[in-house]
């Protein structure tokens, strides 16, 4: 090929060194490549510049670069977005608004319900756990979009124990809580107090212990029961003993470290600052300025201090005991990174294998806010296998 066209130089009298120098050399002409190039990358940038973006070293052999600023602008850089609507995520507070709040009178004092839906339609009665309340507890799960369609077909009575909703005054020092029996048997004045003939139980922790309460004096007043993380034993001596000692600071301290360090190893388990930040630094926010804490003193003292469920599973074919089991659909649901495995396990195994499912989310320890995609859909299936079809 030509030298003028780039082709290759003849290494012919350079010397022993010549083999080193170059054997291409670029276009001198009005036709040289670089000379073209530059062209390009004048046109791309849509100025010229006075300086040379490529120039040859004193041999006039290898090009080199000696200005940056005639580079060529990435057409990635700039870009204009049209057509693009921000959403926002729905805030965990957002069902607060949208419930009435009722007072319903017991034979132990007022409790707080916060109705959620149309109250024409099938009942879904909630109670949540230790330190939580209906805002905290269930407003993030029942604002998730497979709940909120849910909505459409069923009305959600949320239940709060006594004195721990946001704000509660502190009980009387002579005021005796109700033991977990009686919280249970407040049901019935709830139902009373709504016109309710049977409702689907939704608890949690110590809520899903009181609703296994109820299911089992009034079984023919619950439909189905989804219990999450649910003992149906007595406590043992280590819980026993952390739950005195909190309550003990809770009555003279308030919110200490080491009552705020068992709360969360409560809902979350072991290593919580592992987790999601901020859904963790929520909840310590909550342990921290929204809950009474001698109100919750009083809750916790009457946890530690229930009573076994006294259940049984009965095999097929077996005459029946004394101690008879829930005769109604369970679904009995824990997380794989939560500290009460072992308890929906024991109470799994006093349950009737027909009617009763165990089911362990993974990667989760609060099931309601890690995993409320999975929670939401197994419980419209077991909805579902009930017998509501439109859901």
């Amino acid at each position: 090929m030509p030298q003028s066209d780039g082709g290759y130089v003849s290494l012919g009298g350079g010397g022993p060194n010549s083999i080193y120098n170059s054997t291409t050399e670029p276009q001198s002409g009005s036709k040289s490549v670089m000379e073209t190039v530059k062209r390009v990358i004048g046109t791309a940038i849509g100025a010229q510049d006075k300086h040379a973006l490529l120039e040859r070293d004193g041999t006039g052999a290898q090009p080199y670069i000696v200005s940056a600023r005639a580079m060529p602008v990435d057409p990635m850089d700039d870009i204009e977005l049209r057509s693009v609507q921000l959403q926002y995520p729905n805030q965990r507070g957002s069902i607060v608004g949208s419930c009435d709040l009722r007072r319903v009178p017991t034979d132990k004092g007022d409790i707080l319900v916060a109705v959620q839906g149309d109250t024409t339609k099938p009942a879904i009665v909630t109670y949540h756990d230790l330190g939580l309340n209906y805002a905290s507890s269930f407003a993030g799960f029942f604002n998730f979009p497979t709940m909120r369609s849910l909505l459409d077909n069923f009305c959600v009575y949320h239940v709060n124990a006594p004195g721990q909703e946001d704000g509660a005054p502190t009980f009387p020092e002579d005021y005796v809580y109700p033991t977990f029996d009686e919280l249970a048997s407040q049901m019935l004045f709830v139902m009373t107090h709504f016109n309710l003939k049977s409702i689907i139980g939704f608890g949690v922790g110590a809520g899903a212990n009181i609703l296994a309460r109820f299911a089992l004096a009034n079984p023919d007043k619950v439909g189905a029961l989804c219990l999450i993380n649910c003992s149906s034993t007595a406590a043992g001596w280590i819980e026993w003993g952390y739950q005195l000692l909190n309550t003990r600071n809770l009555r003279t301290k308030g919110m200490t470290q080491g009552v705020l360090d068992y709360l969360m190893w409560h809902h979350f388990g072991r290593n919580p600052e592992e987790r999601n930040l901020d859904l963790v630094q929520l909840y310590k926010s909550n342990f921290e300025r929204s809950i009474n804490p001698v109100n919750l003193a009083m809750l916790i003292d009457a946890y530690i201090k229930r009573t076994d469920l006294n259940i049984a599973r009965t095999p097929s074919g077996s005459p029946q005991t004394s101690a008879p089991s829930l005769k109604m659909p369970v679904l009995n649901i824990t997380g794989a990174l939560s500290p009460h495995i072992d308890d929906t396990v024991t109470f799994n195994g006093r349950l009737i294998p027909e009617k009763t499912n165990w089911m362990k989310i993974s990667d989760c320890g609060l099931v309601l806010e890690e995993q409320p995609g999975k929670l939401a859909e197994a419980f419209r299936l077991f909805l579902q296998g009930e017998g509501y079809e439109k859901i």
